[in-house]
């Protein structure tokens, strides 16, 4: 592929050896994170696709079929998604482009903004192998016991003021105890007087019983990841198994929850590892289906492994929207230091974004996210 032209090109802070086929440094990703999208040149930033503007739709037949038949209800078949999974310059135009054509049809060009709160920090018995707060990861980070209800309820009140739609608490455990979920059931709440908020929840496996007291209480959306395929999930966590988290997700749906569930890309899985997930989550109609890229945290298991490439990255979120095409597709934790300066060309298949960091890594702040949607002629959900 022709690495021309480079980062520099599309940003004025990045790095200039950060092209395309190889994956941003930190200098990249501080250059997006703190708002400098506000002067996003759109032109040149879509010639690294081989003059392709996603948001016209795919400029060749095949991929124009491809986009009409996930309309239809059709996922790609496994040959064709492999050949995304690699695509590159003009293909991965019209592939963006395909995905675009579908987002369009379900969602428009609105964006939501997502904020979340680590509610709980480290202090986690399992042994997730990409987390800083899991029992084997020596990676230096604050720990602290579950927030009050005060403390969430301005965590949500921030997030309001920030343009967020939706307000996640969070917090490392195998599971919630009984008394985690009525301090998210109080403070659930209070955030529905306090606030206009979505509400959603991540407190690991999760019993019907425990789901239908968060719904009782205003919330909305349960969050569990997949993170990967059947197959491949022994290699990343063998404290609990893929079948606990299907089984969790279960009981949200049979609790009347909408279910948030994704993957992380970049953990050492396959092609068809990322295809048998998209089929998984397929499957369970998820609702909302965040795309994390791997943050490689020192102290952690896969603290050596490397960062997706940019190509990768935007082709693993063109495979979820064409596979899910009425799922909120979410570039997710590791947007800002994977994709770097073409973190915008995420949002012609990707339906949200976070916003103000991640658990216990920083990410965009929340006017360089509203900033970087308006460049692209998308619009912040109210």
């Amino acid at each position: 592929m022709d690495a021309s032209p480079t980062v520099a090109a599309v940003s004025a802070d990045a790095t200039s050896d950060a092209c395309l086929g190889a994956a941003p440094g930190a200098a990249a990703a501080e250059s997006t994170a703190s708002g400098e999208t506000r002067s996003i040149d759109r032109t040149r930033l879509m010639s690294v696709l081989g003059g392709v503007d996603p948001g016209a739709g795919p400029a060749s037949e095949p991929w124009k079929r491809l986009a009409a038949r996930a309309l239809e209800g059709e996922p790609p078949d496994r040959d064709t998604a492999r050949a995304l999974l690699r695509a590159s310059g003009r293909e991965l135009g019209d592939a963006l482009g395909a995905a675009f054509t579908v987002r369009a049809r379900h969602f428009g060009r609105r964006v939501k903004v997502c904020i979340l709160e680590n509610a709980r920090s480290g202090l986690c018995p399992e042994d997730c192998h990409y987390c800083s707060q899991s029992a084997v990861s020596t990676a230096d980070i604050e720990r602290y016991p579950l927030r009050s209800t005060a403390r969430l309820v301005a965590a949500a009140r921030r997030a309001e003021a920030a343009g967020a739609r939706r307000f996640c608490m969070v917090v490392s455990a195998r599971g919630p105890s009984d008394r985690d979920i009525d301090r998210f059931a109080a403070a659930a709440r209070a955030i529905r007087t306090a606030c206009t908020l979505e509400i959603c929840v991540s407190a690991g496996l999760m019993n019907l019983d425990q789901a239908r007291r968060l719904r009782e209480a205003g919330v909305g959306w349960v969050n569990h990841n997949l993170n990967t395929s059947r197959r491949f999930y022994p290699e990343i966590c063998g404290t609990h198994t893929y079948d606990d988290r299907l089984e969790t997700l279960r009981n949200v749906r049979a609790a009347g929850l909408a279910t948030c569930s994704g993957v992380i890309m970049g953990m050492g899985e396959t092609d068809d590892d990322l295809i048998d997930a998209a089929e998984a989550l397929r499957a369970m109609a998820v609702e909302s289906l965040p795309v994390n890229f791997l943050h490689p945290i020192p102290g952690t298991p896969l603290e050596e492994q490397p960062t997706p490439t940019v190509e990768r990255a935007l082709a693993g979120l063109c495979l979820f929207r064409l596979f899910n095409p009425a799922s909120d597709i979410r570039a997710a934790g590791g947007r800002e230091r994977t994709l770097g300066p073409y973190q915008p060309l995420a949002l012609y298949a990707a339906t949200s974004i976070f916003a103000e960091g991640y658990l216990t890594t920083p990410g965009q702040a929340a006017d360089g996210a509203h900033a970087m949607v308006a460049a692209m002629g998308f619009a912040v959900e109210p």
